[in-house]
């Protein structure tokens, strides 16, 4: 099987890493989290979320699954004394791994679904897309949440679609509040007559309640108090709506801001690929519902809805090789010549994108200097 697409992926993806590993106040509790399992292991009186707990709790699920990826090299690490910034740069290619590994799964439905050209198309406009790479390594809940979206589409495009709402109901119960993609997914395929409502209860039940325990036991443990992080997550956010008070956006944000910064070139292609080819639209509709639905919500941020670059990118991917496949054609050289023009523009945009990012972490970087000065004034003696 050809390797070659995630060397290409994965590779992006480690030198965003490597260029810039620091991280932001978003991303703090998962970091810590990471931190405190690998360091003080079952001395949880000595984790930072005890003193620190934040507006709400947060699971510690996923970050105790990358903390066990990344264990073995953590545990070499410690043993060669290195610095902990190299134990930052493990956990995130850990999270990366993670990630591409299921975006990997999806693509490849991708490729037995649509062809082998289609597949090719999707990679090159991810390639050339900054944020998918760059988040996938970023301890957020929202991406390790988009691992099992990726497992959700991908079983989605083989028709399982059991499996699908069973991923998605692992997601909403543990990981991250998608109650609106799930139901909107149901009803979609309900509509359809896919599944039948009884059949999915049966199915999903049983996810749902393993899930809810075991995040309940997990988390109680850690937060020293019973606990079901999710559910305090979605209380806050969407019945008090306090989410509002880390800023707001317009309703229409997420359509004339976000995605068109995610998704550069492949924006206006995911609309000509839903005309196109008519099996895209079963995908597209259920997800472009949910970016509906949560640009409701004031407070807006790309993170949020960055599970549904995949299914655009699918779309975008299904445009790009029809248009590849009659580039021959009188009318369809004119619109080969604008998706390259389009493909070139989303590599610059790409390219600047990262300068900006890379400048915009001030304070890792006076860390760094302040710990370099302390290290010489040890080394000299002063």
């Amino acid at each position: 099987m050809n390797y070659g697409y995630d060397f290409i992926l994965g590779s992006i993806a480690a030198i965003y890493v490597f260029m810039v590993p620091y991280t932001k106040v978003e991303e703090s509790f998962n970091v810590q989290a990471m931190h405190d399992i690998l360091y003080h292991r079952h001395h949880l009186e000595n984790y930072d979320h005890l003193e620190f707990p934040g507006v709400v709790p947060r699971t510690f699920i996923g970050s105790l699954l990358v903390s066990i990826l990344a264990s073995p090299i953590m545990l070499m690490m410690n043993l060669l004394h290195m610095p902990k910034i190299y134990g930052l740069i493990v956990v995130r290619l850990a999270l990366g791994c993670i990630v591409l590994s299921t975006l990997r799964f999806f693509r490849i439905q991708v490729r037995n679904k649509f062809g082998h050209q289609v597949e090719a198309f999707f990679v090159i406009l991810t390639v050339l897309q900054f944020h998918l790479l760059f988040y996938c390594t970023r301890p957020l809940p929202n991406i390790l949440s988009l691992a099992v979206v990726n497992l959700a589409y991908g079983h989605w495009l083989k028709g399982n679609f059991y499996a699908t709402l069973n991923c998605l109901v692992y997601l909403h119960l543990l990981l991250s509040f998608r109650l609106c993609l799930i139901l909107k997914f149901s009803v979609f395929r309900l509509q359809t007559k896919s599944i039948s409502l009884w059949k999915a209860f049966k199915c999903c039940i049983g996810t749902a309640i393993l899930c809810i325990g075991l995040t309940i036991l997990v988390d109680s443990i850690m937060w020293k108090k019973l606990v079901w992080p999710e559910f305090e997550v979605l209380w806050f956010n969407s019945v008090l709506n306090r989410s509002s008070e880390w800023g707001t956006h317009s309703f229409h944000w997420y359509f004339t801001s976000a995605l068109p910064r995610s998704l550069l070139a492949a924006y206006p292609l995911f609309v000509l690929g839903v005309l196109l080819d008519r099996r895209v639209l079963s995908f597209v509709i259920p997800v472009f519902s949910f970016v509906l639905l949560y640009s409701k919500l004031p407070h807006k941020e790309l993170r949020f809805i960055i599970s549904s670059v995949p299914i655009f990118n699918l779309s975008a991917a299904v445009a790009g090789s029809r248009i590849y496949m009659n580039r021959k054609k009188s009318f369809w050289k004119l619109i080969n010549i604008i998706l390259l023009g389009f493909l070139l523009i989303s590599l610059g945009c790409t390219a600047i994108t990262f300068m900006a990012s890379y400048e915009n972490y001030p304070s890792g970087n006076a860390l760094k200097y302040l710990h370099r000065i302390g290290e010489s004034s040890l080394s000299t003696g002063n």
